[in-house]
């Protein structure tokens, strides 16, 4: 069978290939410790099951808008205002079957073929894969660790070209937790402004920030907000990341275009997840409030844990719910590269991460601490047995 190159060049998720292998040696009765997947590990809150059990009871089964019902729309515009000082009327919202289908749907309704998308390396695994599917060019620039990972307005700079045409944030990031600052934010719009580029603004964690506020750039000015779409969705905020509801603001034009792309392409979210995120955005946040306090107490205690075996630096990240540790100094001429390290740790103590290999850097392993106190205890005790 002969399929496209653009298809054949796709890399498979590294973070679902390591998840599947641990989940596979589980099965085997090998007590796996698993940090490899991304998503909460607190149960919904009960309000919201409440509601998706509601949906179900009262026959919420049929299509919606392609972009989201209209009530889930006005509980986004009404998210936006109350959490990131934002603006935006329903009409210029879009919901979706996730972010991916979003970020994916800005690209297709940016780009011509060749357009240049500049974002910061570590990146997120789609990031990629998804400019290249929508025919654009990606252009990655160094979050330095020292920097503790935050993308810099003088890097992006030296990258801009004549075919530049977006300029992707991740803010807090995924897979460092780092956090671009108001001030760097303020000069990223700069350049946006002054190169007439578009901004992508990937906020999923920013209810998950532990130092300081989250800041949203479409906030800098009008001028700004014109030129952004802001991403997120309530996979991560509220544990319900297989309900697959994510959620957009943008301009107008821009909103009317991406409807008529999902409507092609994934249809309405699900009807029942939609009526449940309602809830989940107007109803009490209280639990909310509970799991950033935990996921700070985890960090604090991975991130002293990883510091204190010899060998390993790790920067305390500021944001989202993972670590970011640097391996290098344990590497030997068998174990050379972050992907054969994360094998080495799979198969000799048991711990599943992340390698940086799959994030754009070498010398790092990605752990979430998504998982209870103890499971990081054990993860820091195998660590220091098998270093």
């Amino acid at each position: 069978m002969q399929l496209s190159k653009k298809i054949l060049g796709i890399a498979p998720s590294a973070t679902l290939a390591l998840n599947a292998k641990a989940k596979e040696m589980k099965a085997e009765g090998i007590d796996v410790l698993n940090f490899a997947v991304g998503e909460p590990d607190f149960p919904a809150p009960m309000n919201i099951q409440q509601a998706a059990h509601q949906a179900i009871d009262d026959g919420a089964f049929g299509y919606t808008p392609a972009s989201g019902m209209p009530e889930l729309k006005q509980a986004v515009a009404t998210k936006f205002q109350r959490e990131n000082n934002l603006k935006y009327d329903p009409a210029e919202i879009v919901c979706a079957s996730g972010a991916k289908p979003l970020l994916y749907g800005a690209l297709v309704a940016l780009l011509e073929p060749g357009d240049e998308v500049i974002f910061a390396s570590p990146y997120w695994v789609t990031y990629i894969e998804i400019i290249r599917l929508a025919d654009g060019v990606p252009v990655i620039v160094e979050a330095k660790e020292e920097d503790d990972f935050e993308m810099k307005a003088e890097a992006i700079e030296e990258k801009i070209t004549d075919k530049t045409k977006v300029i992707l944030l991740n803010t807090p990031s995924n897979p460092t937790g780092g956090v671009i600052s108001e001030q760097e934010q303020r000069r990223i719009a700069e350049l946006a402004e002054k190169h007439d580029l578009f901004i992508i603004s990937d906020e999923i964690y920013d209810r998950l920030v532990y130092d300081g506020e989250h800041f949203s750039i479409a906030t800098v000015s009008d001028e700004i907000k014109d030129r952004t779409i802001t991403i997120n969705g309530a996979s991560k905020t509220y544990g319900i990341t297989g309900w697959r509801i994510g959620y957009a603001g943008m301009p107008l034009e821009l909103a009317k275009s991406m409807e008529g792309f999902l409507s092609h392409i994934t249809g309405n979210p699900n009807s029942i997840a939609q009526r449940a995120v309602v809830e989940a955005i107007n109803g009490p946040q209280d639990e909310v409030a509970k799991m950033k306090q935990e996921f700070a107490k985890r960090r604090d205690v991975f991130v002293d844990g990883l510091n204190d075996i010899e060998g390993i630096i790790c920067k305390k990240p500021s944001g989202a719910f993972y670590v970011y540790p640097n391996f290098s100094k344990h590497f030997t001429d068998e174990i050379d590269t972050s992907t054969k390290m994360a094998e080495h740790l799979l198969t000799k103590a048991h711990i599943a991460g992340v390698p940086g290999d799959a994030f754009g850097t070498n010398d790092h392993i990605r752990f979430s601490y998504a998982a209870s106190m103890d499971q990081i205890e054990e993860c820091l005790k195998r660590l220091r047995e098998n270093l």
